[in-house]
């Protein structure tokens, strides 16, 4: 957690996860209006978190090759007005509408391996391995809940993977097997909770782990993530019917 960060919530921690930051944009024109009509009609706050993380889980396509080396890759008005964002970008909408409506939200970071990321994707990153994953907790019920809306329905489903559901009380972190249970993803380090996103820490720390990231950024706009996951794998012919 940043020196600014800690003093915010030393303060009041529930009212700096409740105001807008850099890029937790809870006072942006749109964000406010999409918070108002999805809690439209629901008083309770579990009701209200489930819904927002529903409809940034699913009204916002998981997209790792929007990421670029500036802060604006981060922002909540970018993943809302593009309708996609990577991991990072859909927690940080989905802070920015959970405070929008009232509801206490910050931003959690973590490493995680991906044993099931695209050929395509891995290549271009030299490992399966993502520096500060991003997801996002919501204070319901006198507890920090975590929830992780990166992964769009649409995408789960055709790549056989687990669709992250939550209710406002279990956490929802990604499953350790996909459906056929084959390794899907493995936690491998905590990186703290946060008022708004580090970003310093972590362009520091990817320039480390991801030394061509500069280059890779530049190619990936041109990518189509979902295609590429539930690309069908190449047939093979049994070994007897090879010929030599």
């Amino acid at each position: 957690m940043s020196q600014a960060d800690r003093t915010m919530e030393q303060a009041d921690p529930l009212a700096a996860c409740l105001a807008p930051s850099p890029h937790v944009e809870a006072d942006h024109p749109g964000i406010r209006d999409l918070a108002a009509g999805v809690t439209e009609g629901l008083s309770d706050a579990r009701e209200r978190a489930v819904a927002l993380y529903y409809a940034v889980r699913d009204g916002f396509r998981y997209d790792p090759y929007t990421i670029e080396m500036s802060g604006r890759c981060f922002k909540a008005s970018e993943v809302f007005e593009a309708g996609a964002g990577f991991c990072i970008g859909k927690a940080t909408l989905l802070a920015a509408v959970s405070r929008a409506a009232g509801i206490p939200a910050r931003l959690r970071f973590a490493d995680v391996r991906n044993h099931l990321t695209s050929p395509r994707l891995r290549a271009m990153m030299g490992t399966d391995e993502f520096v500060y994953h991003g997801y996002t907790e919501l204070w319901v019920e006198q507890r920090w809940r975590k929830c992780t809306p990166a992964f769009n329905r649409s995408l789960c489903d055709k790549a056989g993977i687990h669709a992250l559901e939550f209710d406002g009380i279990e956490d929802s972190v990604f499953h350790p097997i996909d459906r056929s249970g084959r390794q899907h993803m493995e936690y491998l380090r905590d990186r703290g909770s946060y008022v708004d996103v580090p970003v310093e820490d972590i362009f520091r720390v990817w320039a480390e782990v991801y030394p061509g990231m500069s280059g890779w950024a530049g190619q990936a706009r041109s990518g189509d993530f979902e295609r590429e996951a539930t690309a069908p794998e190449p047939t093979r012919e049994p070994e007897d019917n090879r010929r030599d």
